[in-house]
């Protein structure tokens, strides 16, 4: 079939699938409750199910009442069983694949389950959505007219006794549909390659003589990638390289502290950037709306959706536990999810607000246990990211990385706040970007600026400026390198940042 034909044909069965997204942006409750009676129903007969007698649950409540809020600690006993072959534990479909992740915060690794019913009727589903409402919001595109450089994590699958496990992205691209491997580079051979230099290195010899006309992956380590192509070919711009590039599908990380940097690679180009939601446990949410930094929550992927309000979230009261149709705007939320690979009321450890209730639209916020709150400043990654990137902004900076931690109270000493920052160049006015900084969080956070009235509770914060490829040494010291691992952006803890700190003063 002509490429051309072929576009076209596609972007039409694309656009059938918006008329499916508006039916649950219009009855979004109905079908959430509609979609947990299916997840009872399938699990009906596991072990679990049978447990909690899930054939006589009728509603929303019997749900709430009979089963608990659980986090990984409580169900790894299930899940080691399950990878040692043990079937119909906790869902009704066998399951042979585990994400192996870490999070940012512990260094003890998760197997999250992933069934084929997660696979196909939520990642692959989700992957075909992004194009729908892509091609929904611009009808002229043509990303289909080449391929998409996709950017997984350094990884390999692995094989246990009975199951495999590895990165997300590592399970995803070994599960491929031939229609999404046609369309993307590089090679599966390439992108489960375990070594990240190496990786590297192939990606760019392999995607050079590729039409490439979107990207996807984490913005921190994409970054890395395009730096290493325009290092490589010599050239001033990406477009250079791939002239035909017009979107940018991002998730994983945070994009304000990416963003400026992403706008120079592609100067005087019009590349659209598409924010997704997606972790180990699921694929949540996404930029339904070009030029907007709210994600629609996307409901028929076999995810029931409960919440916690923050401010609650150490009560062992289940009660203050809410689902969808209860959610009101900008209210930070703890997210627990029900799914289709057999975790139920799951607390996953990411924190969000909704920006819209019709439709649901959200925005998140952070980590749980990624914040600083220890003289009750309640500093939230989302915070940190917005007064960053304005401090950056106006004094024409560009941040690579950073973390941050508390400087506990000592004998006539206040607390304050410590930042350790990569720069691509670092600041000439070092003291003024730190004014900027505690401006800008004061504006976006009243319980950091009641802390920091008259120096009373919290001090200006101090600033550590990193030297060059800090972080990324870091990472590679922890075999971390590319993928869904992150840097550990806000901590009540000192643990990283200390080791980041003795590293930058090593003269190694």
């Amino acid at each position: 079939m002509p490429i051309p034909l072929f576009n076209s044909v596609a972007s039409w069965f694309l656009k059938k699938r918006i008329h499916q997204i508006e039916l649950f942006m219009k009855y979004p409750n109905e079908v959430q409750q509609e979609l947990l009676h299916g997840l009872l129903s399938s699990a009906a007969k596991t072990e679990l199910g049978k447990k909690h007698d899930f054939e006589s649950i009728k509603n929303y409540n019997d749900f709430k009442n009979r089963l608990s809020v659980v986090e990984y600690e409580d169900i790894v006993d299930q899940i080691e069983r399950c990878r040692k072959g043990e079937q119909n534990i906790f869902w009704n479909t066998p399951i042979k694949w585990f994400a192996k992740s870490s999070g940012t915060s512990n260094a003890k690794s998760k197997f999250i389950p992933i069934s084929i019913d997660s696979l196909e009727d939520c990642h692959y589903k989700a992957g075909k959505d992004m194009l729908s409402i892509y091609y929904n919001n611009n009808e002229n595109a043509q990303i289909l007219a080449g391929k998409c450089l996709r950017l997984g994590g350094s990884s390999e699958l692995y094989q246990n006794t009975n199951s495999y496990f590895g990165d997300l992205s590592a399970i995803i691209i070994d599960n491929l549909p031939f229609w999404a491997e046609l369309g993307s580079t590089p090679s599966q051979k390439v992108s489960m390659m375990s070594e990240w230099e190496t990786k590297m290195e192939a990606i760019i010899e392999e995607t050079l003589g590729e039409k490439v006309t979107s990207l996807a992956g984490v913005p921190s380590w994409m970054l890395v990638l395009l730096q290493n192509v325009i290092q490589k070919t010599k050239k001033t711009n990406i477009t250079e390289v791939w002239p035909m590039i017009e979107v940018y599908f991002h998730g994983g990380v945070s994009f304000h502290p990416y963003r400026q940097q992403f706008e120079m690679m592609f100067k005087g180009t019009d590349l659209n950037f598409f924010e997704i939601y997606n972790a180990s446990e699921g694929f949540f949410g996404m930029q339904d709306r070009n030029e907007s930094n709210e994600l629609l929550l996307m409901l028929d992927y076999g995810i029931f959706y409960e919440f916690i309000p923050i401010n609650q979230i150490d009560r062992s009261d289940e009660s203050v536990i809410i689902p969808l149709s209860e959610v009101e705007l900008n209210k930070n939320y703890a997210l627990v999810i029900t799914t289709n690979a057999g975790l139920w009321r799951y607390k996953i450890g990411d924190t969000l607000k909704f920006t819209s209730l019709s439709p649901y639209r959200v925005q998140i916020t952070g980590r749980i246990k990624n914040h600083i709150n220890v003289f009750g400043e309640e500093l939230m990654i989302e915070n940190a990211e917005v007064a960053l990137s304005k401090a950056a902004r106006e004094m024409n900076l560009n941040i690579v990385d950073y973390t941050a931690c508390p400087i506990f109270m000592e004998t006539n000493v206040k607390g304050g706040h410590q930042w350790l920052i990569e720069f691509t160049h670092p600041p000439n006015d070092k003291g003024r970007f730190v004014e900027l900084l505690d401006h800008y969080l004061k504006a976006e956070n009243s319980d950091y600026e009641a802390k920091r009235y008259k120096d009373m509770t919290l001090s200006l914060p101090k600033l550590e400026i990193a030297k060059k490829n800090l972080f990324y040494n870091w990472m590679a010291q922890k075999n971390k390198l590319g993928g869904q691992h992150k840097v550990p952006r806000l901590s009540n803890k000192r643990d990283f940042t200390e080791e980041l700190l003795i590293m930058n003063h090593s003269s190694l």
